[in-house]
């Protein structure tokens, strides 16, 4: 849905992570009672007046899920328009550099492999992002998904998830 100058429709800009690991991409459960609870969705959140989203993203990882990240290259911009809300998401490839994932912000996280990613509910906006993410194994394999550590294991995620195995990150 196209957004015009005459829709009084707020647009919110929200910052969201494409944080990979070891083959598997960092995803979040909306919590209950939020505007589209129960969805999965990438990470992140609304940018606050004057924020670059870099900065947005940064701060919204670490009191969502408490962990640092790398912010890299924007990869996509997808516009949505909900009922109540348009919406206009920045997805940026980030790199996990600190902290260990807990489910602060949210209900619970995943680990989620290329080929599970769609088996989750994804809001309207996010999930137009899935087939072109899950085409891309580049991204799945490259800079912003480091090789496995030797002894590492990956990390219990917030609940039942398809690697409950635990990670540090690089």
């Amino acid at each position: 849905m196209a957004h015009s100058a005459n829709d009084p429709r707020p647009i919110v800009e929200v910052a969201a992570a494409l944080v990979f690991h070891q083959g598997r991409v960092l995803i979040t459960r909306r919590a209950q009672g939020t505007h589209l609870a129960g969805f999965w969705e990438f990470p992140g959140g609304k940018r606050e007046p004057g924020e670059s989203f870099e900065a947005c993203l940064r701060r919204e990882l670490k009191e969502e899920l408490d962990i640092e990240v790398e912010v890299g290259p924007l990869w996509a911009l997808v516009r949505h328009d909900y009922p109540e809300i348009g919406v206009e998401i920045r997805f940026f490839l980030s790199r996990w550099t600190g902290g260990q994932p807990r489910p602060l912000g949210c209900s619970r996280f995943k680990w989620v492999a290329r080929q599970n990613l769609r088996r989750h509910k994804f809001p309207p906006a996010d999930a137009q992002l899935l087939q072109q993410l899950v085409r891309a194994r580049s991204l799945w394999e490259g800079p912003f998904c480091p090789e496995p550590l030797p002894s590492v294991p990956l990390p219990k995620s917030g609940g039942r998830s398809d690697s409950d195995r635990s990670v540090q990150p690089p």
